[in-house]
């Protein structure tokens, strides 16, 4: 097992262990993990359980919800970001500059 394969089920292992803890069924966790998508993910949920300690299946979906969706602006961002970086190198390339003076 790689080192990244024992990070991922430590995490879930310590998820399904808060979801356990409630009283929901092991498997729950292995369904928030997978819409998680990674070790930092899950561990933010693990600890929002033991703190926050949600009465409810649809708490603990609601804020699985709002991580991912954290998750996923933060890689839109990124994209974008990215993407502007390359619009603003090839703006400045000399490249651009010589075919426009043409």
């Amino acid at each position: 097992m790689t080192p990244n394969q024992r990070q991922w089920a430590w995490s879930r292992d310590q998820l399904a262990k808060a979801v356990v803890s409630l009283g929901y069924p092991g498997e729950f966790a292995d369904l928030l993990a997978k819409q998680l998508g990674s070790p930092k993910a899950i561990d933010r949920l693990t600890s929002y359980l033991y703190h926050a300690k949600p009465r409810s299946m649809e708490m603990i979906i609601d804020e699985m919800l709002a991580i991912r969706a954290e998750i996923d602006a933060w890689r839109e961002r990124k994209e974008s970001l990215e993407a502007q970086e390359g619009y603003s190198r090839w703006l400045n390339s000399e490249t651009r500059r010589q075919n426009e003076d043409e």
